[in-house]
C-alpha cells in the first residue's frame, strides 16, 4: 500500500464507487419517487368510506371479503404500529377512528386494521414491505467494486511506469556500478524516460572508461622514466643511491597496483568454480615462505566452492591475508558455511583502524597513517583492489574492529552451483 502504483489505484476505485453510490442514491430520491401524501390521502378515504358503512351495516364485511377481529396486539415476532399519517388524515377530517399497521416480518405481508365499532376491528390489504433485493444489490455492487478496480490499476499502471522503469533501472545495477539497457518502447512518455535512463548510462559509462584508460596509461607511462631514473641512480654515491632505489620501488609500486585495480574494473572474464579451502592454505603457505606470520587455516567442516576468476580471488584473499599478516602482527583465517554464502574471515591483532576513518579503508590509496609508508610496504591498493574483485564475483567485503583489539576483514562470496 506504500507504492505510489497502490495509492492511484486505491483512490481510482474509492472515487468510481463513491460516484456510483452517489448517483444511484439521487437516482432514488428523484426518478420515480412515491406521492406519500397521496397514498396517506387514498387510504384515509379508503377508511372512512368503509368505516361509515361497517357502523351502520356490520354484515357488509362478510359479503364484501372483510376480514373483522378484535384488536390487534403486539407479539413476539409480530408488527403493530400506529399509522399516524392516515390517522392524521382522518383527524383532519373530523373522524377519531384508531388505524394501526399489523405485519409479519417472516412472511413480509402487512395489513392496515382500523376500529369501526366498539371491540370491532376490520382488516385491509396494506402494501408488503420492501422487497429484499440484497443479493442483487451485493452483485451489482461487486461487479461495480471489480471493474473500477481493473480500470484502476490498469490506468495506475499506465501512469506510473516510467517511474518503474527508474526503480527497474537502479534494481539492474551490476557490478560495474551501471544499469542495464532499458527497452523503448511503450507511450511517449515512457520511451522518453528509457530514452533519458539509457543516455545517462553511456554518458557514465564513457566517462569511467576515459578515467579507466587515463590511470591505466598514467601508470604504464610512469615506468619508462622510472626505468632511466633506477640507471642513473646506479651511478649516485652509496649512501644516496640507497634513498632513490627505495623511492622508485615505491613509485612501481603504486603505478603496478593502479594498473591491477583497472584491469580488475575491466575484466570480461567469466567465473569458474574454486575449492576455497585450498586456495586460502596455498595462499597461507606461500606468504610463510616469504616470512609473513600466518597461522594454519580452519577450512571448516565441509568443503566450499565459489564462483569466481581463479587468478583475481587469489589476488584478493591475498591481499588481505598479506594486509593482516604486515600491519596486524599475524592473520588467523577460518572458513565456513552460512546459507549458500562461503564466509572467510581474517582476523589479526594489530592496532586496527580508527572507527572515524574505517568506512574509508576500501578507498584507492587510502592508509591508515601516511608516514607509515616509510616502514611498510605498499601502495595503498590492496584493499581496493580486492573489494573489486569480490564486489565482481557477487560477493562482499566488510572490515570491523574486533573487540578484543585488531582488525577482522569479513569475505562473503555465492558458493558455487
Amino acid at each position: 500500500m506504500s507504492s505510489l502504483r497502490a495509492r492511484f489505484a486505491i483512490l481510482l476505485v474509492l472515487a468510481i464507487v463513491g460516484v456510483v453510490a452517489i448517483a444511484a442514491a439521487v437516482s432514488v430520491q428523484v426518478i420515480e419517487r412515491p406521492d406519500r401524501e397521496s397514498f396517506r390521502q387514498t387510504f384515509s378515504e379508503e377508511v372512512r368510506i368503509l368505516a361509515s358503512v361497517l357502523a351502520d351495516d356490520p354484515s357488509a364485511a362478510e359479503r364484501h371479503g372483510i376480514v373483522t377481529a378484535g384488536e390487534p396486539l403486539r407479539e413476539p415476532g409480530f408488527m403493530v404500529r400506529e399509522a399516524r399519517g392516515i390517522q392524521d388524515s382522518l383527524t383532519q377530517a373530523g373522524l377519531d377512528i384508531p388505524v394501526r399497521i399489523v405485519g409479519d416480518p417472516e412472511a413480509r405481508t402487512r395489513q392496515l386494521a382500523f376500529e369501526f365499532a366498539p371491540g370491532e376491528w376490520a382488516y385491509l390489504p396494506y402494501p408488503g414491505f420492501p422487497p429484499r433485493n440484497w443479493p442483487v444489490f451485493v452483485f451489482y455492487m461487486t461487479l461495480v467494486v471489480a471493474g473500477a478496480a481493473a480500470v484502476s490499476l490498469f490506468a495506475a499502471t499506465k501512469v506510473t511506469r516510467p517511474l518503474r522503469l527508474l526503480d527497474e533501472a537502479v534494481s539492474t545495477v551490476g557490478t560495474d556500478g551501471l544499469p542495464a539497457h532499458v527497452p523503448e518502447d511503450g507511450p511517449a512518455e515512457v520511451r522518453a524516460t528509457a530514452a533519458a535512463l539509457n543516455r545517462l548510462t553511456s554518458r557514465v559509462r564513457d566517462a569511467i572508461e576515459s578515467r579507466m584508460r587515463l590511470v591505466a596509461a598514467a601508470g604504464h607511462d610512469l615506468r619508462t622514466p622510472m626505468t632511466r631514473m633506477r640507471l642513473r641512480a646506479e651511478f649516485l654515491p652509496d649512501e644516496d643511491r640507497e634513498v632513490w632505489l627505495k623511492d622508485l620501488s615505491e613509485l612501481d609500486r603504486i603505478a603496478d597496483s593502479a594498473i591491477r585495480l583497472v584491469r580488475e574494473e575491466v575484466d570480461p572474464s567469466p567465473g569458474e568454480a574454486i575449492a576455497l579451502g585450498p586456495l586460502v592454505c596455498e595462499i597461507a603457505a606461500e606468504l610463510r615462505e616469504i616470512g609473513r606470520i600466518v597461522e594454519d587455516v580452519d577450512p571448516g567442516k565441509e568443503p566450499l566452492s565459489a564462483a569466481a576468476r581463479p587468478f583475481a580471488l587469489k589476488r584478493a584473499l591475498r591481499n588481505l591475508i598479506d594486509n593482516a599478516a604486515l600491519h596486524g602482527g599475524g592473520a588467523h583465517v577460518s572458513l565456513r558455511r552460512n546459507s549458500k554464502e562461503a564466509v572467510i574471515v581474517i582476523a589479526d591483532d594489530g592496532p586496527g583502524i580508527p572507527e572515524a576513518v574505517i568506512g574509508r579503508a576500501f578507498e584507492p590509496f587510502f592508509r591508515v597513517d601516511p608516514g607509515r609508508r616509510q616502514f611498510k610496504p605498499g601502495a595503498g591498493l590492496g584493499l581496493a583492489i580486492a573489494k573489486e574483485i569480490i564486489d565482481g564475483a557477487g560477493g562482499s567485503i566488510s572490515i570491523v574492529n574486533r573487540p578484543g583489539g585488531g582488525l577482522e576483514q569479513t569475505v562473503r562470496l555465492p558458493l558455487a552451483a
